[in-house]
């Protein structure tokens, strides 16, 4: 049992497979699921500077297309609960999205409520490809200001 751990660190290891980890890492944490991808985005330019926009844009990918199997997952949630309650649920959360519309999806890069909105956002059933192209440009803009400031921040020694 002892023996999968480091086999799965050393697939993982970024020097190794470096965009291929960013891009599950940044899928994975655009779910509902608790995990951070700026971590991996930024030991990977810290370990190459010449990766700063392919981790940027493969990170920006995958946490997109994470935010659109959310989205999916908020669509699903709404139509099993109709069926259930046979009745829409109306909190002010969802009418405030709901009057935003898919513009609302750009607050998608905000920790904590930003993957949770994109299932809000399938759930009211918001238009799918709006909503993904506001996530995109909300998730580039925060891993390229996230990157950019703790590379300003922890300069150190990098491989140009």
């Amino acid at each position: 049992m002892d023996t999968w751990i480091p086999a799965m660190l050393a697939l993982l290891a970024l020097p190794n497979v470096g965009l291929p980890a960013v891009f599950v890492i940044s899928l994975v944490s655009a779910t509902l699921l608790p995990m951070g991808s700026e971590p991996a985005v930024f030991a990977l330019v810290k370990a190459n500077l010449a990766l700063f926009w392919p981790a940027i844009g493969v990170a920006t990918l995958g946490n997109t297309i994470g935010g659109a199997i959310t989205w999916w997952m908020g669509y699903g949630a709404e139509k099993v609960y109709e069926r259930v309650a046979h009745k829409r649920f109306e909190a002010h959360a969802l009418k405030w999205l709901q009057r935003l519309g898919a513009k609302g999806c750009l607050l998608s890069w905000l920790p904590g409520v930003g993957d949770p909105l994109c299932a809000v956002a399938g759930w009211l059933q918001l238009p799918f490809w709006p909503c993904v192209a506001y996530m995109a440009i909300g998730k580039f803009a925060r891993y390229l200001t996230m990157t950019a400031a703790l590379l300003w921040v922890f300069p150190g020694q990098m491989t140009p």
